[in-house]
């Protein structure tokens, strides 16, 4: 697995990279060689430090993120967080991860740029990503590895860029456009 490592308007501490590659290394036994980690540090004015890890591998995205006094026991904390998406998900996972074969690939590329506010109806952050041809129930797999609410994606069978969401009574609902 790579792992890369960036600190927001920080210096990475020397000892981070080892102890990251250390604890990081677990996980090869879940993904195949094509694995990559993004670690993405930060801390707050109020002295606590944010740790967000991003696994993709196979197309899919697994993604934590902790805040807690230090980057190391954030780091721990975000590692038990991706495990329990492992387990929760692992019949599904199961073809995808290091033994099996993945059909097709899902959303790899992500692209987040800071947008400035001008009013406080002005978007935060802008997402960009690349959209691959998926069935719903991949779309809800992936959301759901990603700890969202919902997820864009684009239809294989009906090639429109649709989306799912997760309800408020835990059941899943599917946009789909309309043409006229």
């Amino acid at each position: 697995m790579r792992i890369k490592i960036v600190g927001r308007q920080m210096d990475v501490p020397k000892d981070f990279y080892e102890l990251a590659d250390r604890k990081l290394s677990k996980y090869d036994k879940f993904f195949k060689d094509d694995a990559i980690a993004n670690v993405t540090l930060r801390k707050r004015k109020n002295g606590n430090e944010i740790l967000e890890l991003t696994i993709t591998s196979s197309g899919l995205m697994f993604r934590g993120e902790e805040e807690d006094s230090t980057f190391q026991n954030a780091l721990d904390a975000v590692m038990e967080s991706i495990e329990r998406q492992l387990r929760k998900n692992k019949t599904r996972l199961e073809k995808r991860l290091r033994d099996g074969v993945f059909p097709k690939e899902i959303v790899v590329e992500s692209v987040e740029d800071e947008v400035p506010a001008v009013n406080s109806d002005a978007p935060v952050r802008i997402k960009e990503f690349v959209l691959k041809p998926m069935s719903t129930e991949e779309a809800i797999l992936q959301m759901n590895m990603l700890g969202h609410q919902f997820f864009v994606f684009l239809d294989q069978d009906t090639s429109r860029i649709c989306v799912v969401y997760e309800r408020k009574d835990g059941k899943y609902g599917l946009i789909v456009p309309k043409t006229e």
